[in-house]
């Protein structure tokens, strides 16, 4: 989840880690957030590699909004390395692992508001779902309007239908509190991301912050189910909500799944947040991995890049 214009213009100062949007209220990176690593699952810089998508006008990058995230990744041994180039067989070749979270098209760079297109040309998704299938990695982020929009194709080519919204609790439009998802309340499904490798790896809760919500066909499992109470806003202009706004129940519907395609494995998730810490707003509110509501997030990340690694099976 991240604060977005409700101009239909602004400015994404994506090198200062900040979304300058007139009077909208800020993000800035927690760069001191960290996580003690107890039992790594690498020797440190002997991981797998995990490409970090930055060449399709990436929200967050392995230095930026996700620069936490890089660092923990590479607390636990893995490689992180950005991946400026279009997606082909020789750029996807250069690492095991291929995460993309929140491209957006060119149009759409400086103006979120609709139409929102793709990001990704034909031949990179197609090149993408090759790898996937002849054993690579993939995992795909995409937050809400217009993220989802850009990633569509990507994810509807493995079954999986991102909606171009704002998955919210209702009755919160604003602020948009965090949503839970816990075993206790059946939002958090048992899976070997869930489970981890050894019992204080266990995931018992993990928090979200606004994002999309997705619907998937075929042979996957849930990861993140929507509860009651959920809903999906459909506006023109991100962020602004009216009577004339349209909404759909999300009970049932996804914000994580995971599935094997082929020889490959894919996780994909409908919220960005999760994974990063920031500040937000004057006050400076903790939001992801940093967050008080967000305690197992940083594991729940590790136990993903686990599964995706065949480490966990």
């Amino acid at each position: 989840m991240f604060h977005v214009p409700r101009r239909s213009l602004c400015i994404l100062i994506i090198a200062m880690g900040l979304a300058a949007c007139g009077s909208e209220t800020t993000q800035v990176v927690d760069r001191g957030f960290r996580v003690a690593n107890a039992d790594p699952a690498f020797a440190y810089g002997r991981g797998p590699i995990v490409m970090v998508d930055e060449g399709h006008h990436n929200f967050h990058t392995a230095e930026g909004r996700y620069r936490p995230f890089a660092e923990l990744l590479r607390s636990d041994g893995y490689l992180v390395r950005p991946l400026h180039a279009e997606f082909t067989p020789d750029s996807l070749a250069r690492g095991k692992i291929l995460l993309i979270a929140n491209a957006l098209s060119e149009e759409n760079v400086t103006n979120w508001s609709l139409p929102n297109h793709p990001a990704f040309t034909s031949a990179e998704i197609n090149a993408v779902v090759d790898w996937v299938a002849e054993g690579g990695a993939l995992l795909l982020i995409a937050d809400h309007m217009p993220m989802p929009a850009a990633a569509a194709e990507l994810a509807a080519a493995f079954g999986v239908r991102f909606e171009n919204g704002y998955a919210i609790r209702k009755g919160f439009e604003s602020p948009r509190p965090p949503i839970i998802f816990d075993r206790a309340s059946g939002g958090l499904k048992d899976h070997e991301i869930t489970r981890g490798r050894f019992k204080t790896e266990r995931i018992e809760s993990v928090a979200t912050f606004t994002g999309q919500a997705f619907q998937a066909e075929g042979d996957f499992t849930p990861l993140l189910v929507f509860g009651p109470s959920t809903e999906l806003l459909y506006p023109e202009v991100p962020a602004v909500f009216n009577a004339s706004t349209q909404r759909i129940d999300i009970e049932g519907w996804y914000q994580g799944i995971a599935m094997h395609y082929g020889d490959g494995r894919v996780a994909m998730f409908g919220e960005a947040a999760m994974f990063s810490a920031q500040f937000v707003g004057e006050e400076r509110q903790p939001m992801g991995m940093n967050s008080p509501v967000a305690p197992q997030n940083a594991q729940f990340a590790l136990n993903t890049l686990h599964w995706l690694s065949r480490l966990l099976d």
